[in-house]
């Protein structure tokens, strides 16, 4: 367990008893430090009894006493409207801070590598992992991804953490720093939480703020936002910049051309690996992916050989253009990860005949932007919440019907798959919305298309 002991004493308040809430308090008992706990639902707080604690309401409570308020990243504390404990706590002058604060200054001499970006964070963060451990270095990944940031194991100097962060995580640090922070993309979401599209930028702007050792600052030059933010982190100075482009040349950075990935750092342009040939990262998405998890390996001292090692054994991101396997012709993928818009075009834009199980929770915007990967679809399967909200926006420009649930569109998606003689047809459940209209997360809508899948295989089996 992570050493909080720093703490032990302090009266420490938490808020949000889910994952990392729940690993945080832990930590601080295990610490020594008084903690106050405390879940706006019953079940959360039932969590805590078999640690001994009674919750504390934390909006009725006395400000004066509490040191710190760990806040889980997904409670507001600004916008649109900060929970109440969260005001209450600010206008005591208490500060608010999230798990991740709490680990990389517990261990501020580990490298420690962070990735942020609206699209192809997780991909990336696993992927970077994955090379790190290969190439024989002790390595874990948490954060916005997998296992909570105090649920990790403790690490030492030769290791290595690689952390994902959302912009709710990157607005509650204050003194946490990293020896390499990477931003793949800036594209419009979450805007409510942060008060528009400049509170958005200025959120992910916080990953560079306090970059240790040789500080590392890589970012991709392909959208604006990003480009534009590249400029003003080389006139601060004082880092060492890596531009990434899977669309133009770079000098002495990272850039993908005509599919083969470039080392410019040293400015040799090499040729470091054909993309077209990585089976299991299809499509130019995957390339930033690749190309930024080869950057933070280079920065953490791998050579390129077993960059690329590490790389070809990748097996790809759970419910993230996961191939569930094939059949009767038909290809099942699982991309429920694809919480937006921009996230489900990457995989519309990486295959053909597809079979679109798509909705949830919609987010601002809808599926607007998708229009351009309507050639790639046969037929949309409307599910959850956006259903009539999308079949509204679809019109007659594809074909579609309103399934409703899951379970329903899955099945309809692989008869009509199945039967239309189409060529490599696919069935793909790639929402561009939230889940929790009708799951509690993406990976349990993600889970259950996956056991969809399996029972249509054993199914099929059963037949031959």
């Amino acid at each position: 367990m992570i050493d909080l002991s720093h703490l032990r004493g302090k009266t420490i308040a938490v808020l949000g008893l889910g994952k990392s809430g729940l690993a945080s308090v832990k930590a601080l008992i295990n610490a020594g430090a008084i903690v106050w706990a405390w879940d706006d639902n019953a079940s959360g707080r039932d969590l805590i009894e078999p640690l001994g604690l009674a919750p504390i309401n934390l909006v009725e409570c006395d400000w004066t006493e509490p040191d710190m308020l760990v806040i889980s990243p997904g409670i507001p504390s600004t916008f649109p409207t900060p929970h109440p404990a969260a005001e209450k706590a600010r206008r005591a002058g208490v500060p608010i801070i999230c798990d991740v604060e709490l680990l990389c200054t517990a261990q501020p001499d580990v490298p420690t590598l962070a990735i942020t970006g609206t699209n192809g964070k997780s991909t990336t963060t696993a992927l970077t992992a994955h090379i790190l451990a290969g190439a024989g270095i002790k390595t874990q990944a948490g954060g916005n991804l997998g296992n909570a940031a105090l649920g990790l194991e403790p690490s030492g100097p030769d290791d290595c953490l690689v952390l994902e962060l959302s912009s709710y995580q990157l607005d509650l640090l204050a003194d946490a720093a990293f020896d390499a922070c990477a931003l793949l993309n800036i594209t419009p979401d979450h805007l409510d939480r942060h008060g528009g599209m400049d509170g958005y930028i200025g959120a992910k702007y916080q990953i560079f703020a306090r970059n240790k050792g040789p500080k590392w600052a890589i970012i991709s030059i392909d959208d604006e936002n990003c480009a534009k933010m590249s400029v003003e982190l080389a006139r601060e100075g004082g880092r060492h910049i890596i531009e990434i482009s899977i669309n133009q040349p770079v000098d002495h950075g990272i850039y993908v051309s005509d599919g083969w990935l470039i080392d410019d750092i040293s400015g040799a342009q090499t040729r470091i690996l054909d993309l077209t040939t990585v089976a299991q990262m299809p499509g130019k998405h995957n390339w930033q992916n690749i190309a930024f998890a080869y950057a933070l390996c280079r920065a953490r001292g791998v050579d390129a050989t077993r960059i690329i090692d590490g790389i070809l054994s990748f097996p790809g991101l759970a419910h993230r253009q996961e191939r569930l396997g094939t059949i009767d012709g038909v290809v099942f993928v699982n991309d429920s990860k694809a919480t937006n818009a921009e996230a489900s075009a990457k995989a519309l834009s990486a295959y053909q005949n597809i079979y679109w199980i798509v909705g949830g929770k919609p987010k601002e915007g809808g599926i607007a932007g998708l229009e351009a990967f309507y050639p790639n679809i046969k037929k949309a399967y409307l599910i959850g919440a956006a259903t009539n909200e999308f079949a509204d926006a679809l019109g007659t420009d594809l074909p579609w019907d309103k399934c409703q649930t899951l379970d329903v569109a899955t099945r309809a998606a692989f008869e009509d798959a199945k039967t239309n003689g189409d060529d490599a047809p696919v069935v793909m459940l790639t929402p561009a919305c939230a889940s929790f209209d009708q799951f509690k997360s993406f990976e349990a809508r993600g889970d259950a298309f996956r056991d969809i899948y399996a029972h249509l295989a054993t199914n099929a089996q059963e037949r031959s």
